[in-house]
């Protein structure tokens, strides 16, 4: 049986921001209702499906949650025999972490969440609500709809004329399907959060044309009364004509996130990336944004499955105190 780990030595673990998979076995409605911060939702029900994308790596350090079901104790099993070497279960569950008088949040991706509510609070990113996106569509105006979602996630439903652009890929393609510097770019999602990333991206990135996220994506439109597509699959077409783009662009969003350039052989991106990433949540806002289900790491580690950095950048080993 998986050894157990006590809810302070997990706190203590966060707060000093190791390296940590922390993973609600439950499944999604249980999860949004209480669980810790950091806890990514992984239902033990589609753990062989999707452990192996979103942990990688066989040794990570994995904390298991439940609400006292026995799904942590199962999914710990299921994991070492799918070649996991590092894996616990909290002890006492959620109600040891409650217990223990560590607070609970309820939703889920609350960490990115709260991300894009800061990055929209301290930017002040531009969106404009259902109704004006609508009108403008209505008139013909000069205006394009970039949908930030996966494109799974964008087959499902969609805005009227919304193309698919993954947000992380927003800068990257945005040159090659706005034409005119004049044309209106409206970034969407199903609410706010990668619409409001996104648009902050490209406002950062130097983008000269008019700029806004959709308040609140396709629930907001939904809520306005208006229709939404389902089944489309318009998406980025390299054929697509190409506007000159500022030789700056998007080297410029270094210049106005006032980054560094992270370069270099052996583990300079590692070292880069840390120095940029000094806070835990803001590492989960990565992963989340990128992915609705995306587990914990607290060092550099982390930017192997997004950042592609090299595969000998290991930081110490990290295993809290255990019982058992």
């Amino acid at each position: 049986m998986a050894a157990t780990v006590p809810a302070a030595a997990l706190r203590d673990a966060l707060l000093a921001k190791r390296e940590i998979a922390l993973l609600d076995v439950r499944e999604e409605d249980p999860h949004a209702q209480e669980h810790p911060l950091f806890a990514a939702n992984m239902p033990l029900s589609r753990l062989e499906i999707d452990i192996y994308t979103l942990l990688p790596r066989r040794d990570v350090f994995i904390v298991l949650i439940d609400a006292g079901e026995g799904l942590a104790a199962r999914a710990a099993t299921k994991l070492e025999s799918l070649g996991y070497t590092n894996v616990a279960r909290l002890a006492g569950g959620l109600q040891g972490w409650k217990d223990a008088g560590f607070e609970i949040f309820r939703d889920v991706n609350v960490p990115s969440k709260s991300f894009g509510e800061f990055v929209e609070a301290k930017r002040h990113t531009p969106s404009l609500p259902a109704e004006e996106v609508k009108a403008l569509l209505d008139k013909g105006a000069d205006i394009i709809v970039l949908d930030s979602r996966p494109f799974e996630e964008y087959t499902t439903m969609s805005i009227p004329t919304g193309i698919n652009v993954p947000g992380g890929e927003l800068v990257y393609r945005v040159n090659d399907l706005v034409v005119s510097d004049k044309t209106t770019v409206i970034v969407n999602c199903a609410g706010r959060t990668r619409s409001l990333i996104g648009t902050q991206s490209l406002v950062n990135g130097g983008l000269k044309n008019p700029v806004h996220a959709l308040r609140n994506g396709t629930i907001g439109w939904t809520l306005a009364g208006l229709t939404l597509e389902k089944g489309q699959t318009r998406r980025f077409k390299p054929e697509r004509p190409q506007k000159t783009a500022s030789p700056e662009y998007p080297r410029s969003c270094d210049k106005a996130m006032d980054t560094e350039t992270i370069d270099g052989p052996g583990c300079t991106n590692a070292d880069g990336m840390k120095s940029l990433i000094s806070e835990p949540w803001a590492v989960m806002a990565l992963a989340n944004t990128a992915s609705s289900s995306a587990a914990l790491s607290f060092t550099p580690r982390i930017v192997t499955a997004f950042f592609a950095v090299p595969s000998d950048c290991e930081s110490a080993n990290f295993r809290p105190k255990m019982d058992g």
